[in-house]
C-alpha cells in the first residue's frame, strides 16, 4: 500500500510574523507591519512639559481677564449705586427747595446734594465726583407716558433729576485692572444713567397697609374756578408763612378762603364724606387732624380716585359747623390735600361734588364765628407730599402743588 507523505506548510504565528513554505520548497517570511518606533522617555517629557506650560500661561491669562471682568461687573454695580443715590438725593433736595422757594426751586442747593451722595459712594475705592462734570447733573421734566427726559424744562416746571455719571479720560479716571500686562488692557471706562423724579399725574389713593397709617386728605372741596384763580394770581397775597411762623405780608402764594363758602348747593359749604355717608362732626374732627383711616377707605366702599373721566364723586354734607373750629385751628401753619370739584348737584346731604383733582394747601387763619361774612378758613397753595397716590396712565392731567414721593423712573 503506498502512501504520499505530504510535507506540511511550516507556519509560524507571531504578533507581526508568518512563515510560509511556497511549492518549491522555500521559505517566506511575512512579517506584516513593521513595528511602531517608541518614543525615547526623555523626548515624551520634553513634549508634555512645553505642553504643560502653554496650558498654564493660558490658564494664568484665563484667571486673569475673569478678574477683571468681575471686578468690572462690580465697579458697575457700584457706579449705579452712586447714580442711583445722587439722583434720588438732588431729587429730594429739588422738591424741598421747591416748598421753600414758592414753587420754583433751588439749582444749587439740587447739583450739592447730588453731588455729595455722588462723592459719599465710592466706585472702586475711588470717590465720584458730579459736580465739575459737564452735564453729570441734570435738572428738568420727567414725562411718564414717553419716558422722556426734558433738559430744557424751566425750574419751576422741573420735576426730575438726572445724573449721569461716568469713570473716563473726560472725569473720574478709568477704572484700574489688576491683569493689565497679561489681557493688554490697563484700565476700563465705565458710564451709568439714572433718573428720579416726583410726579404731579395724581389720579386718587390707595387705601394703607399699615395699621394706624393715614392720608392726610381734609375732608373740604374747592371749587375749580376759585382755585384756578388763586394759582394765576388773581386773588390776594396778604398772608405770608415765613419761618413756620403765619404773619401778614406778601410770600408769592396767593389766597383763598376754602370753607364756608358758596358751592352751588343751598345747605351745603364744602365738607364732604370720605368714609361713611353721613360723616359725623366727630368723623370731620378726626380727619381733619389726623387723615383718611384705612377704615374711612373701606367705609367708602369704592375706591377714592378718578374713573376713565377723570372724575370721583363725593356725598357732601350739610350746613356750616362751628365744632371743627378747634381742630382746623389746631393744624395752622399745616399742610394737607384737598378736593377740587368741578360741579354739584342736589342740595344739603343730598349733595354730589364731581372732584376732577386734588391740591396741596396750607391752613393760614381761621375764623368761624360771627357774622356769615367774616367766617372764613384761609389756605394758600403749597407743596405737598401725596402718599399713597396712584397715577394716571398718562402725564397729561397733572396737579399744581401736590407731589408723589421721589421715586427712581430710569
Amino acid at each position: 500500500m503506498f502512501t504520499t507523505k505530504t510535507s506540511p506548510s511550516r507556519t509560524t504565528d507571531h504578533a507581526h510574523t508568518r512563515d510560509i513554505q511556497s511549492s518549491n520548497g522555500r521559505i517566506i517570511r511575512n512579517c506584516g507591519a513593521l513595528p511602531r518606533r517608541r518614543q525615547h522617555p526623555s523626548q515624551r517629557r520634553g513634549v508634555a512639559a512645553v505642553f504643560g506650560l502653554i496650558l498654564t500661561v493660558s490658564l494664568i491669562v484665563l484667571m486673569g481677564f475673569v478678574a477683571d471682568l468681575g471686578y468690572i461687573n462690580v465697579s458697575r454695580t457700584e457706579l449705579s449705586r452712586s447714580a442711583d443715590a445722587a439722583a434720588l438725593a438732588g431729587c429730594w433736595e429739588l422738591y424741598e427747595s421747591k416748598k421753600m422757594s414758592g414753587g420754583v426751586g433751588d439749582e444749587y442747593s439740587v447739583v450739592t446734594a447730588a453731588d455729595q451722595y455722588s462723592s459719599a459712594n465710592q466706585v472702586a475705592s475711588m470717590s465720584t465726583e458730579l459736580r465739575d462734570v459737564a452735564g453729570g447733573i441734570q435738572i428738568g421734566r420727567y414725562n411718564p407716558t414717553t419716558g422722556s427726559f426734558d433738559v430744557s424744562a424751566s425750574l419751576a416746571d422741573s420735576d426730575a433729576v438726572r445724573v449721569n455719571l461716568a469713570m473716563n479720560q473726560s472725569g473720574n479716571g478709568e477704572i484700574p485692572l489688576f491683569f493689565g500686562a497679561l489681557t493688554g488692557r490697563d484700565s476700563q471706562a465705565l458710564s451709568v444713567s439714572s433718573i428720579a423724579a416726583f410726579q404731579k399725574n395724581i389720579s386718587g389713593f390707595r387705601q394703607p397697609t399699615e395699621s394706624g397709617t393715614t392720608v392726610d386728605i381734609l375732608p373740604i372741596a374747592l371749587d375749580l374756578e376759585t382755585w384756578q384763580q388763586v394759582v394765576d394770581g388773581a386773588t390776594t397775597d396778604n398772608v405770608a408763612y415765613v419761618n413756620g411762623k403765619i404773619q401778614s405780608g406778601s410770600d408769592g402764594f396767593f389766597e383763598c378762603s376754602l370753607y364756608p363758602t358758596g358751592t352751588g348747593s343751598p345747605g351745603n359749604r364744602g365738607t364732604v364724606d370720605i368714609g361713611g355717608a353721613n360723616n359725623s362732626t366727630s368723623d370731620l374732627r378726626r380727619q381733619i387732624l389726623n387723615g383718611i383711616s384705612p377704615q374711612d377707605f373701606i367705609d367708602l366702599g369704592y375706591p377714592l380716585e378718578f374713573d376713565s373721566n377723570g372724575e370721583l364723586e363725593l356725598n357732601g354734607d350739610t350746613g356750616i359747623s362751628a365744632g371743627i373750629k378747634a381742630e382746623l385751628e389746631a393744624i395752622i401753619g399745616q399742610t394737607r390735600i384737598i378736593p377740587i370739584f368741578q360741579n354739584v348737584s342736589g342740595n344739603g346731604n343730598n349733595a354730589m361734588y364731581t372732584i376732577v383733582a386734588w391740591e396741596g394747601i396750607r391752613i393760614l387763619r381761621v375764623k368761624l364765628t360771627g357774622p356769615m361774612k367774616k367766617k372764613h378758613l384761609t389756605i394758600q397753595p403749597a407743596p405737598v407730599l401725596a402718599k399713597y397716590c396712584t397715577f394716571f396712565d398718562d402725564g397729561d392731567q397733572q396737579s399744581a402743588f401736590l407731589y408723589s414721593p421721589v421715586m427712581l423712573v430710569q
